[in-house]
Formats: C-alpha cells, sequence, structure tokens
C-alpha cells in the first residue's frame, strides 16, 4: 500500500501515552510526516506538534489522517467514528493500524466512497504465507523480546539498526506490527496473521540473505504474557534468531492489561533460549535494554550497571544512552561470515 504523506495524527481521547504508542512511534522515527495531531475532549497522550482542526490540517498541506492509537482487541470505538467521517468529507485518507478494517464500517466505507478517498489498514496484508518449516536459512537474524508488551522492543531495533549500520553492518530494522510497518513502508503485522501462519509469515519477513546481513526483527508481546505469547512464541520460531536483546521497563509490577507479575530478566533469557533452540540451537542474547524514562539519569545508570553485572552483557536504554555496548557483543560474538566483510 501507498500511504501519502504528511500525517494528521488522530489521538482520539485515549487514557495514556502508551495506547497512542502507534503515534508516538511515527512522530519519533518519522517527524517530518507528522504536521499535527487531532485529539478529543479527556485525550491523555500528547506528541508536543500542534493539535490541528481538521481544515487547519488540510491547509496545512496533511493528506492522511493517522489513527495512531493501539488498545485492546484493536478496535475503532464507536464515538471515534463521526470524527474519521469528518476527515474523509475534509478530504482526507484514513490510514488505521487497528485490528478493526475501517471499510467494515458503513458510514466510513461510505464516505471514503463519495469522496474518492483511500482506506488503508495497515494491520491487514493480502499476502498469504506459508506454514514455517524452520529449515535453516543464511543470512543473520536479531529478534528483540520482553518482559512485557509496550517495552521497547520496536525502538531498540531500529536504534540497532542505525548504530549497526553506522559500524558498517549490512542491516536492515524488519517490522512486525503496525507502528513498524508505517515507518518502514514494509512489514507484516503478526498479531493479524492466522496462527497457524505466523512462523512462515516471519520467514517471509527475514528469508534467506548473504552469510553476513542482519535482519533486526522487531518483537511483540512476552513469551509469559497471557494475551499474547502465542504470537511471540510463533515469532521467536519463525526468526530463527541467532541473537536477542531482552527490553524491560522497570517501574512495571505486572504486565500491561493482566494481574500477572512480571517476569525477571534471567526468566526471559532461559526462556527465550528454550524455545529459541528449536530452530536456532546456538541462539544466545547479546544486550539488555531498558526503557529508563521514567528514572532519574543517576538511578537510570545505578539500575543498568546492576543488570550488566547481573547477566554480564551490556545493559543500556538504547534512545537515552545509544547501543554501543550491544553492537560491540555483537562484533565479538559474531565474527564476519565472510572474508573481507565490513564490521
Amino acid at each position: 500500500m501507498q500511504i501519502e504523506t504528511p500525517y494528521l495524527m488522530f489521538l482520539g481521547d485515549v487514557p495514556d501515552r502508551l495506547a497512542a504508542k502507534t503515534a508516538y512511534g511515527i512522530k519519533d522515527w518519522r517527524p517530518e510526516w507528522c504536521v499535527g495531531q487531532l485529539r478529543l475532549p479527556g485525550c491523555a497522550a500528547d506528541l508536543g506538534i500542534p493539535d490541528l482542526t481538521l481544515a487547519e490540517a488540510v491547509q496545512k498541506g496533511c493528506r492522511t489522517m493517522v489513527i495512531g492509537v493501539a488498545n485492546a482487541g484493536g478496535v475503532l470505538p464507536e464515538h471515534w467514528i463521526a470524527q474519521v467521517v469528518a476527515a474523509l468529507d475534509a478530504g482526507l485518507d484514513i490510514a488505521s493500524g487497528l485490528h478493526a478494517r475501517l471499510g467494515a464500517v458503513p458510514a466510513i466505507a461510505e464516505a471514503a466512497e463519495r469522496n474518492g478517498r483511500q482506506l488503508h489498514d495497515v494491520r491487514h496484508t493480502a499476502e498469504t504465507f506459508a506454514t514455517g518449516k524452520g529449515t535453516k536459512r543464511p543470512g543473520r537474524r536479531l529478534l528483540s523480546v520482553g518482559t512485557d508488551c509496550s517495552v521497547g522492543k520496536k525502538y531498540t531495533v531500529l536504534a540497532l539498526e542505525k548504530g549497526m549500520r553506522e559500524r558498517g553492518f549490512d542491516a536492515d530494522f524488519r517490522a512486525t506490527g503496525q507502528t513498524g510497518v508505517f515507518i518502514s513502508g514494509r512489514g507484516v503485522a503478526i498479531d493479524a496473521v492466522v496462527a497457524d501462519f505466523i512462523s512462515g509469515a516471519v520467514e517471509w519477513i527475514a528469508p534467506a540473505a548473504a552469510p553476513d546481513h542482519w535482519d533486526l526483527l522487531e518483537g511483540q508481546g512476552s513469551l509469559f504474557h497471557p494475551s499474547f505469547a502465542g504470537v511471540s512464541l510463533g515469532l521467536l520460531h519463525g526468526a530463527q534468531a541467532d541473537a536477542f536483546v531482552v527490553c524491560h521497563e522497570p517501574t512495571r509490577t505486572t504486565m500491561r492489561g493482566v494481574q500477572h507479575p512480571l517476569p525477571t530478566i534471567q526468566q526471559v533469557i532461559d526462556l527465550t533460549i528454550q524455545l529459541g533452540s528449536l530452530t536456532n540451537p546456538d541462539i544466545r542474547p547479546v544486550g539488555i535494554a531498558v526503557n529508563t524514562q521514567d528514572l532519574e539519569e543517576g538511578a537510570a545508570r545505578a539500575l543498568l550497571a546492576d543488570l550488566a553485572r547481573t547477566h554480564d552483557l551490556p545493559a543500556t536504554d538504547p534512545v537515552r544512552f545509544g547501543v554501543e555496548g550491544i553492537v560491540d557483543r555483537i562484533v565479538a560474538e559474531f565474527p564476519p561470515a565472510v572474508t573481507g566483510a565490513s564490521a
């Protein structure tokens, strides 16, 4: 799909920042595409870009209104429909990463048709996938895994893509969620793939490649999350990961949306190796990525130093402090397979 830029970011009336993580991800990694935001009364998220009316957004050149939210079940709230219809009537296309299909809402479908506008359901793909085979394929792959959902798995691999490329690696971010697809322009929202084909879809996203090429796969959910572990496991098997980074948010005590306690980082490492070895017996951790935005710098650095000592792995906040230590570990653990290769 070809989504026209620039964007008006629609946040609705989401209750917190995490509920608008799609919008934040696009704004953080593609700020030049985000002209303004449209929020309803009660919205608790703020991208820090101008609040615009639909008329103002069109006047400033916006082409598409992006529904930049991620909620449980990926539903489109009933009271948002009138705003989506108004955006179509104002001349904007609509793009959504929700599970709910825009065209399945009669009022939205009718408004798109009468205005000649496009509806983009980023979470859904026209591709068909085979079941995963788990057959060894060339190329190298890194997967971000988490103690919970929404802990920074996407930001970690995007930061690694930048850091590894700066060090001479042939490395590409591979999107497995709706926000990543918005950012990269390609990929598959794995949580919208029929369960039998999840691992096969991941094999399609990160196919056989040159021996020293790295595909950096965005993780989803957590192997310990009762809602999303099935997606996480299919992603792990399909990735056939050589390396993984554990992502963590240190202020939580229970996983998002449920009452289950957070697993420890060591539990995540152990289970990822145990389950990931089905398709890659040599899978290994290369770092810990911690979202420290709610910690003062001194406390953040102390926590990272403690985690590094405890797990004998580089620990960092990829956004706040960079990924140099993790890239150093990758260099040490995975020498070039091709003589004369960079990195």
